[in-house]
C-alpha cells in the first residue's frame, strides 16, 4: 500500500498518517479536505506528503476516511465509484450502521472495511495528530466476512503493526455499546460544562476553584461540536435509551440525598468502585 489517501487530516486521520509513515517511510499520504487551509497546515507539520483532490483517489491504494460520520455516509459511495479495484477504504467513524448502510449493495462493498479506531483526545484539526497514538488500543471492524480476504489482511496487518488491538463486532452491537461508554460520557461532559458556567458566571472562580477532579470530568466538553453533533444524529435511539438510564441514576441519587439516605449513597458509590477493576482488566 503505497499510495495513500487520507480524507480528513485531523486528530484521527493525522494520527493515523503519522504512524503508518513511520512504519513504512516508503508509503506517500496524499491530503484530501475541503479546506486549502487545512492541507496547508497538515503539510507543515509533516502529515501528508502531497496534496490531492478526490478525484485523484483513481490512484490509491488505501483511502481512509476521517471526516465527521454524516459527511461519510454522503461521501463513501462517491469513493468506491472512484478507486480502482484494489484498492481498500477504511473509515474510523464513531457510528457504523448507517455508514454500513450506505454502501452495502454498493458494486465494489468489498473493498471497504468498516472500523472505529478507540482512540481520540478532545482536540481536533491537524494540530491535534500525534505519533502513538493509536499504540495498545482497540480497532472495532465491523461486517469484515463483507471485505474481500486479501483486503483484509492488508488492513489487518496494517493496523496492528501501529500497535492496535482488533475486535469484531456488528454495527449494531458497536452503536449499541459506544453510545454507553463514549456517547454518553461526551453528553455528561459537555452538560457537566453547560451547568457549571451558568451558575459561575464569574469565570475566575470557576478556573481558580477548579480542581483536577473537574478538569478531567468536563474535558470531553472541549470536543468539537462539528464531529458530535452527526455522531449524536445518526445513533439517536441509543443515545437516548443511554440517557434514560443515565437520568434515572442521577434522579435516584437526588433522592437518596432529599431523604439523608447517606448509607444509600455510600453503597451507590462503593458499588460502583469496582469499574476500577473493570478497566484494569482492560488496560
Amino acid at each position: 500500500m503505497k499510495n495513500i489517501y487520507a480524507i480528513g487530516v485531523g486528530l484521527i486521520g493525522g494520527s493515523l498518517a503519522i504512524d503508518i509513515k513511520k512504519n513504512d517511510p516508503s508509503v506517500v499520504i496524499h491530503g484530501v479536505s475541503r479546506k486549502e487551509s487545512t492541507l496547508d497546515e497538515a503539510l507543515r507539520l509533516k502529515l501528508i506528503d502531497k496534496k490531492a483532490a478526490l478525484d485523484d483517489i483513481e490512484h490509491a491504494d488505501l483511502v481512509i476516511i476521517s471526516i465527521p460520520v454524516d459527511a461519510t455516509v454522503k461521501l463513501l459511495p462517491t469513493v468506491l465509484d472512484k478507486i480502482p479495484d484494489t484498492a481498500l477504504v477504511v473509515d474510523a467513524g464513531s457510528t457504523k450502521v448507517d455508514i454500513c448502510r450506505a454502501v452495502e449493495n454498493h458494486p465494489k462493498r468489498r473493498n471497504f472495511l468498516a472500523m472505529h479506531p478507540i482512540a481520540g483526545t478532545e482536540h481536533s484539526g491537524p494540530s491535534a495528530a500525534m505519533e502513538g497514538l493509536f499504540v495498545g488500543k482497540t480497532n472495532i471492524v465491523c461486517e469484515v466476512e463483507k471485505t474481500t480476504f486479501k483486503l483484509q489482511e492488508k488492513a489487518l496487518k496494517l493496523f496492528t503493526d501501529i500497535g492496535m488491538r482488533i475486535r469484531y463486532m456488528n454495527p449494531e452491537a458497536h452503536d449499541k455499546h459506544i453510545a454507553y461508554v463514549s456517547h454518553l460520557s461526551h453528553i455528561s461532559s459537555f452538560m457537566l460544562g453547560k451547568t457549571v458556567i451558568e451558575k459561575e458566571k464569574n469565570e475566575r472562580d470557576i478556573f481558580d476553584m477548579a480542581g483536577s477532579g473537574f478538569a478531567s470530568t468536563v474535558r470531553l466538553a472541549k470536543s468539537s461540536p462539528e464531529m458530535w453533533t452527526p455522531i449524536f444524529r445518526q445513533n439517536k435511539m441509543n443515545v437516548i435509551e443511554t440517557l434514560d438510564e443515565y437520568i434515572s441514576n442521577l434522579s435516584h441519587f437526588k433522592e437518596m440525598m432529599e431523604e439523608d439516605d447517606f448509607e444509600g449513597v455510600f453503597n451507590e458509590m462503593k458499588n460502583t468502585n469496582h469499574i476500577k477493576d473493570i478497566l484494569n482488566g482492560i488496560h
